[in-house]
């Protein structure tokens, strides 16, 4: 017989366990029902731009200057190849993002720790063989056979770190391609009155901007040098986005099968339908209680 303390203590915990599992349910289901948007972005290059499947493409007659903005909040990583037989200077403190009329230096005077740990474990017995398994100093994971006499388990372990400060100027030899990397586009929603957030499929409209009047304006201004020459050659690229369009998730995405040299995988995985180098996106989830605009 249980007394009557344990009756009320295993009653109280079926209590608990029952709404523990109504609760986890109840998340579930709210999750597994939003559905997700997509707000799509395309941009216009206001100069001097080529567009090509790969990238938007800058040129003149020491350099080519590519760009593919299309990434989760706009990618302006740009990446800068050397047309001439000598070394090129990218002076990054005289490099900047410009969005809407504000400039954002690519130089920042700051300093990187990289760190790397090796550890290894025998368990072997004494004069056996043992293997050694830890990161290298590529961070790659490496096994080696060596022998020891241990009579027991032994852990050890090793680290070290080096400080990389972060250069002002960046050398492209000749022939190269050198990517330079520091920033996004944009990460909150655009909102007007004649986009609706949560459109569904027959409801979906695109907003139209010139130069003028668009949201977002954009580019790199890039200072760099060839040679021994002391004379510093500045170039601009501009962008501003014309469309602006927001999607619900089956309107932009397929879910289908990866194939590759006429061989499918095994695994279905999703695939954008609209991609494009001059465009960029942001993806978002719908909250019930919130406003159609």
């Amino acid at each position: 017989m249980l007394s009557i303390f344990e009756s009320n203590l295993k009653c109280n915990n079926m209590k608990t366990n029952f709404y523990l599992i109504i609760t986890v349910l109840s998340v579930f289901t709210l999750s597994s029902c939003r559905t997700t948007f997509y707000q799509v972005y395309r941009a216009v290059p206001s100069d001097r731009l080529m567009a090509n499947k790969d990238a938007l493409v800058y040129e003149d007659e020491n350099c080519e200057v590519t760009y593919n903005l299309w990434s989760y909040g706009g990618n302006l990583d740009f990446g800068f190849f050397n047309k001439t037989n000598e070394n090129i200077y990218v002076n990054l403190d005289e490099c900047f993002f410009v969005l809407n009329g504000v400039a954002r230096d690519y130089y920042q005077d700051r300093e990187f720790i990289l760190s790397s740990n090796v550890g290894s474990k025998s368990t072997h017995k004494k004069g056996a063989s043992v293997e050694l398994t830890g990161l290298n100093f590529l961070g790659l994971i490496q096994n080696n056979q060596a022998s020891a006499e241990v009579s027991e388990s032994l852990m050890s372990s090793s680290g070290s770190s080096v400080s990389i400060k972060e250069k002002k100027i960046i050398t492209i030899p000749p022939g190269t391609l050198k990517f330079i990397a520091e920033y996004n586009i944009t990460d909150q929603l655009y909102r007007d009155c004649n986009l609706l957030k949560y459109p569904k499929r027959k409801q979906i409209n695109t907003l139209h901007f010139k130069k003028d009047d668009s949201p977002f304006v954009f580019g790199n201004r890039i200072t760099y040098m060839v040679g021994t020459s002391k004379e510093p050659i500045q170039l601009e690229n501009e962008f501003y986005v014309s469309e602006i369009t927001n999607y619900p998730e089956k309107e932009i995405m397929d879910y289908d099968y990866e194939e590759f040299c006429g061989e499918k995988s095994m695994e279905k995985h999703n695939f954008f339908k609209i991609k494009s180098t001059d465009c960029f996106y942001l993806m978002y989830l719908k909250n019930f209680n919130d406003a159609k605009h």
